[in-house]
C-alpha cells in the first residue's frame, strides 16, 4: 500500500488549505483513512479520521474548522482546513489502517504565520 500526500503550503492565519491523499495497492473495502500532525518537539496527534461508511471523529482542537471526507471509488482522502491558526503549524500525514496495520504518506508541511 502506497498513499501519495498533496495540498500543504504556507497559508497566513484565518486561511484555508485543502489536503489530499490517494492511497494505491491493496487497499481493502473495510478500513479508515485519516490525518496525523507531528508539530515540532511534539508527538504526533491524530487530527480526524473517517471509516469507509463516512464516521467521521476529529480531535477537539480542530473540530467546527476541519472537515475531513473520502472518495472511496478513488482511494482518496481530503482535510479541508479553514480558519487555519498559528498552532496549527505541523507536517501533515495521510494515514489508512486496515487489517490491524498502518500505513503512512510522506508528510506535507504546513505552514500558518503572517
Amino acid at each position: 500500500v502506497q498513499l501519495q500526500a498533496s495540498g500543504g503550503g504556507l497559508v497566513q492565519p484565518g486561511g484555508s488549505l485543502r489536503l489530499s491523499c490517494t492511497a494505491s495497492g491493496r487497499i481493502f473495502n473495510f478500513n479508515s483513512m485519516g490525518w496525523y500532525r507531528q508539530a515540532p518537539g511534539k508527538e504526533r496527534e491524530l487530527v480526524a479520521r473517517v471509516s469507509i461508511s463516512g464516521g467521521t471523529n476529529y480531535v477537539d482542537s480542530v473540530k467546527g474548522r476541519f472537515t475531513i471526507s473520502r472518495d472511496n471509488a478513488k482511494n482518496t482522502v481530503y482535510l479541508q482546513m479553514n480558519s487555519l491558526k498559528p498552532e496549527d503549524t505541523a507536517v501533515y500525514y495521510c494515514n489508512l489502517f486496515q487489517l490491524s496495520s498502518h500505513y503512512w504518506g510522506q508528510g506535507t508541511l504546513v505552514t500558518v504565520s503572517s
